[in-house]
C-alpha cells in the first residue's frame, strides 16, 4: 500500500443517473447565505427544505449527513443534499466558512411538479475545478441577493444556472465508464485535500488507474501545470494565507503546508513568487488608520498576526474568529472559553509592559481609558483602546471593523439575536410572567456587595425581550454604569423577583457572601421564599463577552424552565 494513499485505490463504479433526464428538469434559485461557524461548536441538526448546496471556502470540519459516516470537510470543498436530509456541521479547531445555497427542481412538461429526487445519485461530494470559478459565482450570488430589482432577480438566476452548468459538467455521469480524463480530474481534488502529505507522480496514476506515461500530459492539459508543480503552487498558496493569517514560526508553516524543512521551503518560495516568506508577509501587511474610544487616530496592521488584548470580553475576539497571542491570564482562567486559549501569554493585570514586550505584538487593544496606561504600551506597538462596557452590537462591530472581520461580526451577531429571541419567547411561554425582573449580584473586594449593570451576567439578563431590572438597577444602567455597590439594608430594592448570586473567587468575598445568605434579610427576600434565586460561578458567567452570552442561550433556559423557575 503506498504511503499517503488510500488502500484501495480503484475507482468506485459510475453512480446511477437521476430518476429523469436533467433535460426535463429545471432550476430556480430560493435562497442564499454565508454561515460563519465559530470554532469547537456543533450546529444544530437541520433537514434540507429544498435541493441545498454547501460551498466550504475556510476553516475545516466535519459534515454529517444522516446516518452516514461524516464527511470531512474543509476549503475547496462542496457538497450537494436533497430534500429531506438531515445534516450538521462540527469543526473542533477552526470557524468554518460556508456558502448555503437552497434551490428548487421542478420537472418540466404539462403538469409542472416539484422534483425532490437526488439530482446526483449516491453523491454528496462534489468535485469542480478550478473552484475559483465557484467561490466566484457564489459571491456574485450573494452580492446580488435581495436587490428587489426584477432584472437583477433575473441576473442572479442566470448567474445560479452557470454555477449549476459548472458542477453538473464535472459530476453528471454518463452511462460509460469514467474517461481517463475523468479519472485523472478526480485525483486534483485528491491533490488539493492532501497538498500537505508526501506525494509522487506514481502514485497519483495508480489512483487514476492510468499509465505514468498517460497521467502527467493529461493532467497538464486539465490544469496547464506539471503534476508536481501543481502540488508545489498549492502548498505555497496555503502557505501564504499562514503567512498572512498566522503567528506561527516559519519551520511549522512549511510543515504545516508539506515542506521537508523551512529552507527548502523558502527556496521554493522565491522560486515561484520573487521574494522570500518574510518578506512577502511584510509587503502585504497593509496599514489602515482607525479612531479608538478615547480618541487616538492609530495606524495599524490590515490583519494583525500577533494581538495583545487586555480586558475582561475576550470572548469578543474569539467569537469573530481571532486568537490572540496575550493577555490578562485571570480573565481567561475559569470561563466558558478557557480551553480555548491554553496557550495565552500573560501580561498580567494591571498590563505589565515588559511582559507585553515579549510577546512582540503587532496591535495592542486595551479596555482602559486611563492615559497613563496607554502611554506605558502605546511604544511598543500600535495601541487602541476599547469600551467593554459598551453593548455587544457596538463592540463586535468596532473590533470587526479594525481586524477586517465585518462579515464575521455582523453573521454572528445575526445567528445570536435570532436565538437569543426563540429562548426568551419559549421561557415566557413556558411560565415566565411579563414584568418579571431579575438582579445579578455579586460580593467583591472583601465585604463589598455590588449590583451588576452594563457589564457582566446583566448584560444577557436584560437582553431585548429578556427580564427586566429593578428600579435602583435601572437607575444605574441610564447612568451608563457597569456596576453599583449596594448597601446591604437597601437589599430589597435591588433584589429582583429572579436573584443570580455569583459565587466570587475571593476567599474573604465568598465568606461575606456566606454570611449574608444565613441573615434574616436574606431570607426575607420574595426571591429566596419562593425558590427562585440561582447560584452561579462568578468567574465563569459574571461576563458580558460574545462567547459567555452564547453560552447563556443554553445555560438560562435549564435554570428558568417552567413555572416556577
Amino acid at each position: 500500500m503506498n504511503p499517503g494513499l488510500p488502500p484501495e485505490p480503484a475507482l468506485a463504479a459510475a453512480p446511477a443517473l437521476p430518476a429523469v433526464p436533467l433535460r426535463s428538469l429545471l432550476f430556480q434559485l430560493k435562497g442564499i447565505e454565508l454561515v460563519i461557524q465559530s470554532a469547537d461548536t456543533v450546529s444544530a441538526v437541520q433537514t434540507a427544505g429544498q435541493h441545498t448546496l454547501l460551498i466550504f471556502t475556510g476553516g475545516r470540519g466535519e459534515l454529517c449527513i444522516g446516518e452516514q459516516p461524516a464527511l470531512s470537510v474543509h476549503v475547496d470543498k462542496c457538497c450537494l443534499l436533497s430534500p429531506g436530509t438531515s445534516y450538521s456541521t462540527d469543526n473542533a479547531e477552526m470557524t468554518l466558512y460556508y456558502y448555503l445555497i437552497s434551490f428548487a427542481a421542478i420537472t418540466a412538461g404539462d403538469s409542472p411538479a416539484s422534483y425532490t429526487a437526488e439530482l446526483l445519485p449516491g453523491r454528496k461530494e462534489l468535485i469542480v475545478h478550478p473552484f475559483t470559478r465557484v467561490i466566484r459565482l457564489a459571491e456574485e450570488l450573494l452580492a446580488n441577493q435581495g436587490s428587489g430589482d426584477e432584472l437583477q432577480y433575473f441576473r442572479q438566476q442566470l448567474q445560479f444556472q452557470e454555477l449549476l452548468l459548472l458542477l453538473f459538467e464535472h459530476n453528471y455521469s454518463t452511462r460509460q465508464l469514467p474517461s481517463p480524463a475523468q479519472s485523472v480530474e478526480s485525483t486534483i481534488q485528491f491533490l488539493q485535500d492532501h497538498y500537505m502529505e508526501s506525494i509522487t507522480v506514481k502514485q497519483l496514476a495508480e489512483l487514476a488507474q492510468v499509465s505514468p506515461w498517460q497521467y502527467t500530459p493529461i493532467f497538464q492539459k486539465l490544469t496547464g501545470k506539471r503534476p508536481l508543480d501543481y502540488l508545489t503552487d498549492l502548498r505555497i498558496g496555503h502557505s501564504k494565507n499562514y503567512l498572512l493569517e498566522s503567528a506561527e514560526p516559519l519551520r511549522e508553516i512549511a510543515r504545516l503546508v508539506g515542506f521537508s524543512d523551512e529552507y527548502y521551503f523558502s527556496r521554493r518560495f522565491r522560486q515561484k513568487t520573487g521574494v522570500t516568506p518574510g518578506q512577502y508577509a511584510q509587503a502585504q501587511q497593509r496599514k489602515v488608520t482607525v479612531k479608538d474610544w478615547t480618541g487616538h487616530e492609530v495606524e495599524i496592521p490590515e490583519r494583525p498576526k500577533r494581538i495583545v488584548y487586555h480586558g475582561e470580553t475576550l470572548g469578543d475576539l474569539l467569537a469573530l474568529g481571532v486568537k490572540p497571542a496575550g493577555g490578562d491570564e485571570a480573565f481567561a482562567r475559569n470561563s466558558v472559553y478557557k480551553h480555548r486559549v491554553k496557550n495565552l501569554a500573560n501580561v498580567g493585570f494591571p498590563l505589565d509592559p515588559q511582559l507585553t514586550r515579549l510577546i512582540s505584538p503587532d496591535l495592542i487593544i486595551i479596555a482602559n481609558s486611563d492615559e497613563r496606561a496607554y502611554t506605558r504600551v502605546s511604544g511598543i506597538a500600535p495601541t487602541l483602546t476599547f469600551d467593554s462596557f459598551a453593548p455587544l452590537e457596538h463592540r463586535l462591530r468596532i473590533l470587526g471593523g479594525w481586524l477586517g472581520r465585518q462579515r464575521e461580526a455582523e453573521a454572528w451577531l445575526e445567528a445570536y439575536h435570532a436565538k437569543n429571541a426563540a429562548m426568551w419567547q419559549r421561557l415566557y411561554a413556558e411560565g415566565l410572567q411579563p414584568g418579571e425582573t431579575a438582579s445579578a449580584l455579586v460580593y467583591d473586594h472583601g465585604n463589598r456587595l455590588f449590583a451588576m449593570a452594563m457589564t457582566g451576567l446583566s448584560t444577557a439578563l436584560y437582553a431585548p425581550g429578556g427580564l427586566q431590572p429593578t428600579a435602583e438597577i435601572k437607575g444605574l444602567l441610564d447612568q451608563g454604569l457597569g456596576f453599583g455597590e449596594v448597601d446591604p439594608a437597601k437589599l430589597h430594592s435591588y433584589a429582583g423577583d429572579r436573584v443570580f448570586m455569583l459565587i466570587p473567587e475571593r476567599e474573604d468575598s465568598r465568606e461575606a457572601m456566606e454570611q449574608l445568605l444565613r441573615t434574616p434579610l436574606w431570607n426575607s427576600l420574595p426571591a429566596v421564599q419562593e425558590g427562585r434565586v440561582y447560584m452561579l460561578d462568578g468567574a465563569k458567567w459574571n461576563s458580558g463577552d460574545a462567547l459567555t452570552r452564547e453560552r447563556l442561550l443554553t445555560l438560562l433556559p435549564r435554570l428558568l424552565g417552567g413555572a416556577g423557575g
